[in-house]
């Protein structure tokens, strides 16, 4: 059954359990506005972007009954629905084809699916993922109105809710005019539009058979959608989603990379990284590393004032993996694009230090080789500076003796 807009908080769109109400009367769930406030250290109403005239956070007991209730009477109506048979599903089918109403009939469909998983292969047996496209592509038709947008919307709110395991489905999807639609409900769909709009992008882009295909052409701003996404503090879910789609699609190609590049993701990324937990750290790093692998990575990268010391403080202190990621981001940016400007942000930002910590773990691995290579291929550049560190000028002394 769907959930009331009233009882979903606007942060995460999710149904609320503990609602609290902010002093500009905007009601969210307790630890995602405590989130927001104390963890961003924000001080505006997230969806009204007012500023707060107090920190305090009242308990909505009224709205809280009301869910309670509308809990009780969605639970009781449940038990009492039948199976829908297979020519219920077909009728309804083409019900939402032919009829210039469809959002009262998707959002029947919608309900159907959530109550009863048999309904999901039937809707999927009967061509259901076809109606479903045609109706999400008419966004594109230039005399689209808000009826046709909230079709879409609603299109994509059942399309969340189905499996998509199968290469038929995925492959229709994955069309250029299907992605510059998803493309569009990322940029200007409600919050709940965008993260099934994201969603669905990443269950497509795990796929095998439409893997790289999911953003492919040139002309589509997805890129940025994604961006965009990627940078909301306020929707999470619909962020690490965004975070993945992109993982996977740069994965794919070099011509994705090139594509992400020129939409801005190193920038981006390099603004994000400071304050991502760890799981979203190692990612970011790894689109980092991906695109750096580029020419034209490489030199958005140096270009960034903070990059350097950005990723040199992921270095020993992130994880192991980010040790890794970010140790190869330095290693390809100073062995490809060693200016005067990168070397001295190395030195400047503790790189060098860093790299002489790894040199005095013990073992052998592949990222102590990278950081004993830059030192090479650098150290008389880092010499004729004051702050190039005495204990790595021994180090390298007792080398050259061994």
């Amino acid at each position: 059954m769907e959930v009331p807009l009233l009882f979903r908080c606007p942060i995460s769109m999710e149904l609320m359990k503990d609602p609290v109400t902010i002093s500009t009367g905007v009601t969210y769930e307790r630890k995602n506005i405590a989130k927001w406030l104390h963890t961003y250290k924000k001080n505006t109403c997230p969806a009204t972007m007012q500023p707060l005239e107090s920190f305090d956070l009242t308990p909505n007991h009224t709205l809280k009954r009301l869910m309670l209730s509308w809990q009780g009477q969605t639970a009781s109506s449940s038990s009492s629905l039948g199976r829908i048979d297979d020519n219920e599903v077909v009728l309804l089918l083409r019900t939402i084809e032919s009829t210039p109403f469809k959002v009262r009939s998707l959002k029947k469909l919608r309900s159907l699916i959530e109550e009863e998983d048999e309904t999901r292969d039937k809707i999927m047996k009967f061509g259901g993922i076809e109606v479903l496209g045609h109706i999400i592509f008419q966004v594109l038709m230039e005399n689209s109105d808000f009826a046709t947008f909230g079709a879409c919307e609603e299109a994509l709110g059942v399309l969340y809710h189905l499996p998509l395991l199968d290469a038929a489905s995925t492959q229709l999807l994955s069309q250029p005019e299907y992605i510059k639609s998803i493309a569009i409900m990322l940029q200007r769909g409600s919050a709940e539009a965008r993260l099934h709009a994201v969603t669905i992008l990443k269950r497509m882009a795990k796929m095998d058979c439409t893997r790289g295909q999911v953003i492919s052409d040139p002309g589509m701003d997805i890129f940025k959608s994604l961006l965009e996404l990627l940078s909301d503090e306020i929707f999470t879910r619909a962020s690490s989603c965004a975070l993945d789609v992109l993982v996977e699609t740069l994965v794919a190609s070099r011509k994705n990379r090139l594509k992400a590049i020129e939409g801005g993701a190193v920038c981006v990324l390099i603004e994000l990284l400071p304050d991502a937990n760890r799981s979203k750290c190692e990612k970011m790093l790894f689109l980092l590393k991906l695109m750096c692998e580029c020419a034209e990575g490489r030199s958005a990268f140096a270009d960034h004032g903070l990059a350097i010391s950005v990723v040199v403080k992921k270095i020993l202190c992130a994880s192991e993996l980010g040790t890794k990621l970010g140790v190869k981001i330095l290693w390809l940016v100073s062995s490809f694009l060693p200016t005067q400007r990168v070397l001295e942000d190395m030195l400047m930002f503790g790189a060098v230090k860093k790299l002489l910590g790894l040199l005095h773990m013990d073992g052998r691995s592949s990222t102590k080789d990278k950081a004993l290579k830059i030192i090479r291929l650098h150290e008389n550049s880092w010499r004729q500076y004051p702050c190039f560190p005495g204990e790595l000028r021994d180090y390298l002394i007792l080398m050259q003796d061994s």
